[in-house]
C-alpha cells in the first residue's frame, strides 16, 4: 500500500490532473502511520506550495476517498477515528478541522493524542484557535509542540502578547524555543526578568532562551541569574547561561 500511494502521489505532484489512487479508505487507514508519513514527506518537499496542496486533494477526490477519510472521523471505532484524524492532518486538509476539533474531547487517549498531533500539522489560525481552546485537557509539552508546528509568527506574537491563561503562557514560551525562534529572544529575556509573570512563565522562557541557545541572551540571563530574588528562576537562568556558554566554544548540550 505505501509503495502504492507514494508512486501516486509522484504522479499527481508532477502535474497528472488524472492520477487516480487504486485503493479504499479501509485500506490507507489500515496502514495509517505509513501513509500518513508520506503525505508529509510530499507536501514538505521545497516548492510544493498551495497548487501542490491542490493537486493531492484532487487526486483524494478523484479517488472518492476525500469525503470517506473525513466521514471516517466520526466512525465508531476508536482506532478508526485516529487514523482518519493522522492522514487528514498530514494531507492538509482543511475541511476536517472542525471535526478533528471534536475529537480532542474523546474518550480515548489514542485519539485525543491524535487530533492534537493533526491540528499541528494543519496549521493555520484554525487549527491554532482550536488548539488553545482546549490547552487546559492538552498536557503542556505536547500542546507547546503543537504550537510549535502549527502556529505562524503572527500567532505566536498575538498569543505572547496577550495569553488566555498561565498554561496557554507557558506553552506558547515553549512554543518558541521549540521553534529555534531567534526574533523572539529579546521579549523571552523580557518575561525572565518581568516578576509581574507567573514562575512558571519565566521558568519556560529560561528554558526556552536555553533551547533557542542564541549568544545574543547570555548577559541577560547572566544578570537574572545574579540578582533575581526567586532562587527557582535564578537556578533555572544560571542553567540556561551554562548552556549557552557551553555553545559557545563548541562543546556538546
Amino acid at each position: 500500500m505505501a509503495g502504492r500511494v507514494d508512486r501516486v502521489l509522484n504522479t499527481a505532484l508532477a502535474g497528472e490532473r488524472a492520477a487516480v489512487l487504486n485503493a479504499s479508505s479501509s485500506e490507507l487507514l489500515a496502514e495509517p502511520v505509513a501513509v500518513a508519513s508520506l503525505f508529509e514527506a510530499a507536501l514538505d518537499r521545497p516548492g510544493v506550495g498551495v497548487v501542490g496542496h491542490w493537486m493531492v486533494h484532487e487526486l483524494l477526490r478523484n479517488s472518492k476517498l476525500y469525503d470517506e477519510l473525513i466521514n471516517s472521523l466520526a466512525s465508531p471505532n476508536p482506532q478508526t477515528r485516529a487514523a482518519a484524524a493522522r492522514i487528514c492532518g498530514a494531507a492538509r486538509m482543511t475541511d476536517s478541522i472542525v471535526w478533528i476539533s471534536d475529537l480532542l474531547e474523546d474518550a480515548e487517549p489514542r485519539v485525543r493524542e491524535a487530533a492534537v498531533r493533526s491540528l499541528s500539522r494543519l496549521g493555520g489560525r484554525r487549527a491554532v484557535d482550536q488548539l488553545m481552546a482546549a490547552a487546559d485537557r492538552i498536557p503542556v509539552y505536547r500542546l507547546a509542540i503543537a504550537l510549535s508546528r502549527a502556529a505562524s509568527d503572527v500567532d505566536i506574537e498575538a498569543l505572547m502578547r496577550q495569553p488566555a491563561s498561565e498554561r496557554a503562557a507557558v506553552a506558547t514560551v515553549l512554543a518558541c524555543g521549540l521553534r529555534r525562534d531567534v526574533l523572539r529572544v529579546s521579549p523571552l529575556l523580557g518575561i525572565a526578568h518581568d516578576r509581574r509573570w507567573p514562575r512558571p512563565v519565566r521558568l519556560a522562557a529560561c528554558k526556552a532562551l536555553a533551547t533557542i541557545a542564541d549568544s545574543s541572551a547570555a548577559d541577560g540571563l547572566h544578570r537574572l541569574a545574579e540578582s533575581d530574588p526567586d532562587p527557582v528562576v535564578k537556578k533555572a537562568a544560571e542553567r540556561a547561561h551554562r548552556r549557552l556558554l557551553r555553545r559557545a566554544v563548541g562543546k556538546p548540550r
